[in-house]
């Protein structure tokens, strides 16, 4: 069991490093966060059920002492306080101003889209794992990752204007067709009483 346990625990890391840095947008502070849910975990071993779903588990301890330790500190901390290493990116410059975009957006969006969004996209979660890691149903999990990414793609696409363009165009084509109609009516008229 201990084997399996902590063979289990060093293979979901590098996933538990992802949520950890999801949820708190800083390096060390997520490396502080796994190594506090791992010792967590470690302390509860014999708490967990063989044979359920050690990820979610994992998971859930993960998010349970991220929320204990913001109610101790009572502060956020902002994506721009990441170092420019945590992207790894080495592209143009209009690369790095799109993942500057991206990176903003991703602050904006709700702390519950966000995480649900990071556990699905990034580290390849179900939605029943985020549902279970979250203590959420499956369809608000599903929920928050759609509108993560629907607001997201609303901001970085401009489709706010897009859709407003595209609802004006409906509503001239519509006019339009509402006046080639009365246009007919109105011949139509002409020639009974001509």
């Amino acid at each position: 069991m201990p084997n399996e346990f902590h063979s289990q625990l060093i293979t979901l890391l590098p996933r538990l490093r992802v949520q950890a840095l999801a949820l708190t947008r800083n390096r060390a502070a997520a490396e502080d966060l796994v190594q506090d849910a791992v010792a967590n975990a470690l302390a509860a071993q014999n708490s967990f059920t063989p044979g359920t779903n050690f990820a979610a588990w994992m998971h859930r301890i993960l998010r349970n002492r991220f929320i204990s330790t913001l109610r101790k500190q009572r502060e956020t901390t902002d994506i721009e306080d990441l170092p420019a290493g945590a992207f790894a990116v080495s592209a143009t410059h209009e690369d790095r101003l799109v993942l500057k975009e991206l990176g903003h957006a991703v602050n904006r969006l709700p702390a519950d889209q966000r995480e649900a969004l990071f556990m699905v996209v990034l580290q390849g979660m179900s939605y029943e794992d985020v549902a279970e890691a979250t203590g959420c149903a499956v369809g608000t999990a599903k929920s928050r990752v759609f509108r993560a990414r629907r607001q997201l793609q609303t901001w970085l696409m401009g489709e706010e204007s897009a859709t407003r363009n595209e609802a004006t165009q409906a509503e001239d084509r519509l006019q339009e067709a509402r006046s080639a109609r009365d246009r007919r009516a109105g011949l139509g008229d002409q020639q009974l009483f001509a």
